[in-house]
């Protein structure tokens, strides 16, 4: 079998391909990056191109959505993809596959900012609010694949919910960054980011409400696990110095004493989290989950 593992980070809107070696999973060249396919047959067509293109009998592969094995169960984003069963679709390839939070904090836990941990959180902000938790060195799948599912953190009894975004997500993702880039007349998520790095009042006041947001939802899921750090994952992990003083003083509004001392940490891959891990899901095959034994 060939040692080439091909790695897809599958987002709601594009594709990240990359190449790694079984040896050395976290070590990731990038082959190339595309919009999402939008068909079940787009999809399988271009796993089959790349696979045969690099010569790969092993695929690692994260999706924004819950998992089984090798079946895509829901995926909000790319509906086609539910109740495919990748091992069916592509036969004689070794597949390890997950949500694409999980398999970004397989990355920092294999070669990253939680390689030190067993026990944190993942959070990353992107289209929505992806998350993960590891306990005692394992991350966690839950009944359904879904656990941990921070998007969907609520702080407000009022809200009426919604069938394809959680609460967190509508007040603090990057839609939701976007939409109050917009009111001050800024381009998007990052541009606010950035201009609050750079000291801009009114987009520093456009940020307050949703990393008040995060911190508050965010301290349910400390005073329930208890871990030993808060990793920011993604492209939003480079902004923690201008996000951390908002967000930190809810977080610890919320909890008790003992609790308050928790730590923010930036991701060490950044925005490429999600393909090293798929890299590292690929090396494992089906049972990624259980690397430590």
């Amino acid at each position: 079998m060939s040692d080439n593992i091909l790695a897809i980070d599958l987002g709601g809107t594009r594709c990240r391909a990359g190449l790694a070696s079984r040896f050395n999973p976290a070590v990731v060249e990038p082959i190339g990056e595309w919009p999402a396919p939008m068909s079940r047959d787009g999809f399988i067509d271009m796993i089959t191109g790349q696979l045969a293109q690099i010569g790969a009998k092993r695929l690692g592969i994260g999706v924004p959505g819950l998992t089984t094995g090798t079946v895509c169960r829901w995926v909000p984003n790319l509906p086609y993809l539910d109740g495919l069963d990748l091992a069916v679709s592509f036969p004689g390839i070794d597949i390890g596959l997950g949500n694409d939070a999980q398999l970004a904090l397989l990355a920092e836990a294999t070669a990253g900012a939680a390689k030190d941990l067993r026990d944190t959180v993942l959070l990353a902000i992107g289209t929505g609010i992806g998350s993960a938790v590891m306990t005692d060195g394992r991350i966690v799948a839950g009944s359904r694949g879904g656990a941990c599912s921070f998007g969907w953190a609520a702080a407000d009894v009022s809200d009426p919910g919604e069938d394809r975004s959680g609460w967190l997500e509508r007040h603090a993702s990057g839609r939701a960054l976007d939409a109050a880039a917009a009111a001050i007349g800024l381009k998007n998520g990052p541009a606010l980011v950035a201009a609050a790095g750079d000291g801009n009042t009114p987009a520093l006041k456009a940020l307050e409400a949703p990393m008040q947001a995060l911190g508050t939802a965010l301290a349910g899921a400390v005073a329930l696990l208890d871990p030993e750090a808060i990793i920011l994952a993604g492209g939003v992990a480079a902004s923690l110095d201008v996000l951390a003083p908002m967000i930190l003083p809810a977080l610890r509004r919320q909890l008790p004493p003992h609790l308050r001392d928790i730590a923010l940490r930036p991701g060490e891959f950044g925005p490429r989290a999600g393909l090293v891990g798929a890299a590292v899901a690929g090396a494992y095959g089906v049972t990624w989950r259980n690397r430590n034994g």
